[in-house]
């Protein structure tokens, strides 16, 4: 059996998800797809508009067999943790012949020699960037000059997608491991004139217009059932945040990722009464994007520190399955067994852990249990058979 690997989130699982699948199938010629996938927080650090359960089971009515938990650490941090993160858990089961996932240039020849440019990050290459924000360029403006003064061509580093891309190519490259990198091209555009696109639009097109009546088009009718009546609770999450980082003091937010050359001084140092907008407001500049700041904040809330993530990163850790297709689950449970990492589901022994995992496992429960109290919903964990 082999098994092909999808790194998602899925917040909300749309139509553009659902070809990814059929396409990764087709493509891999693998017989099962396994899909890790972001807890109840997200990269960019936004509270999902689903729960982690219900996003897990509509990925497996929409086509995959199985769907774990990408641990909270690797979840809301900066791209190259994330990614790094989730091929650490895919390369450790023997079965993962092949790695599939959108990007908006599916031009492997180049998405590779991009991942090279970046996995050597030259003296050169820190020279250029220096050089670009010391003269009063943006971060991304200068990222992209050193980018291409090393050879590199822009264009590939310039969409979210791409850039997660190159992140993957880079931490397959580093893992050692013989898996097919598959890249499949985006179909559909986030907007038009009314905000969204029928048929093929993007997640985040979607989360800002749930209102639309054109959003029931874009996603799957089991995705569109839950949703209708699914609230994220932004408001109440961006106050926790907001608060928590009232009390934080600028040494122990430096300790999260992104969150150094004085940055943790600029967060700390604003009115204590400040909400979550005028953070952002405040802060997000040419050179911290507000994905960034959001990012930071969100990994404060949780206490996700660069230092535990650094170790997770060096150790053996576990799967977590949230759901997985009931006619898959005796070949995918063989097969996460087979990677000799312990499989954690309801009721199972947490001493099967060592030192390490379990703190990251502690990590993951209390990124949970943060997300009921905002919610007011008490779910679980549990391991679905759907």
């Amino acid at each position: 059996m082999k098994i092909c690997a999808i790194i998602c989130e899925f917040n909300p699982f749309h139509n553009g998800h659902g070809y990814l699948l059929k396409r990764a199938r087709e493509l891999s010629g693998c017989e099962r797809i396994l899909c890790v996938m972001s807890g109840n927080f997200t990269q960019r650090g936004d509270i999902a508009v689903a729960d982690k359960f219900t996003r897990a089971r509509h990925a497996i009515e929409g086509g995959a067999d199985c769907v774990v938990e990408l641990p909270a650490s690797f979840a809301v941090a900066p791209a190259e943790i994330f990614a790094s993160g989730a091929i650490k858990l895919i390369s450790s089961i023997p079965q993962v012949s092949a790695l599939c996932f959108g990007c908006e240039t599916a031009d492997k020849t180049n998405l590779f020699k991009a991942a090279e440019v970046l996995c050597e990050e030259s003296q050169s290459f820190k020279e250029a960037l220096k050089s670009g924000l010391y003269n009063g360029n943006s971060y991304i403006k200068s990222y992209f000059s050193a980018f291409e003064a090393c050879g590199g061509d822009s264009k590939f580093i310039s969409k979210p997608n791409n850039i997660l891309a190159i992140e993957y190519i880079k931490a397959v490259k580093r893992c050692g491991k013989d898996i097919n990198v598959i890249p499949i091209g985006r179909v559909g555009s986030d907007y038009n004139d009314e905000g969204i696109k029928e048929n093929y639009s993007s997640a985040s097109a979607i989360r800002k217009n749930f209102g639309s009546p054109l959003i029931k088009d874009n996603v799957p009718p089991f995705v569109y059932r839950d949703l209708k009546n699914f609230s994220a609770e932004t408001e109440k999450f961006e106050f926790a945040l907001a608060l928590e980082l009232s009390r934080t003091e600028s040494n122990a937010l430096k300790g999260v990722y992104g969150c150094g050359e004085g940055l943790e001084n600029a967060l700390t140092n604003g009115d204590f009464a400040e909400t979550y907008n005028q953070i952002l407001a405040r802060l997000t500049s040419k050179r911290y994007s507000s994905s960034r700041i959001k990012r930071i904040l969100c990994a404060n809330f949780l206490r996700l520190y660069a230092r535990d993530c650094a170790e997770y990163l060096k150790n053996d850790l576990y799967f977590t399955p949230l759901a997985v297709k009931n006619e898959a689950c005796n070949d995918i449970m063989s097969a996460l067994g087979s990677s000799g990492l312990p499989v954690i589901t309801a009721g199972s022994n947490l001493l099967k852990l060592n030192e390490t995992a379990l703190k990251c496992k502690k990590s993951d429960d209390f990124a949970h249990a943060q997300w009921c109290k905002i919610t007011g919903k008490n779910i679980k964990n549990r391991l679905q058979i759907v």
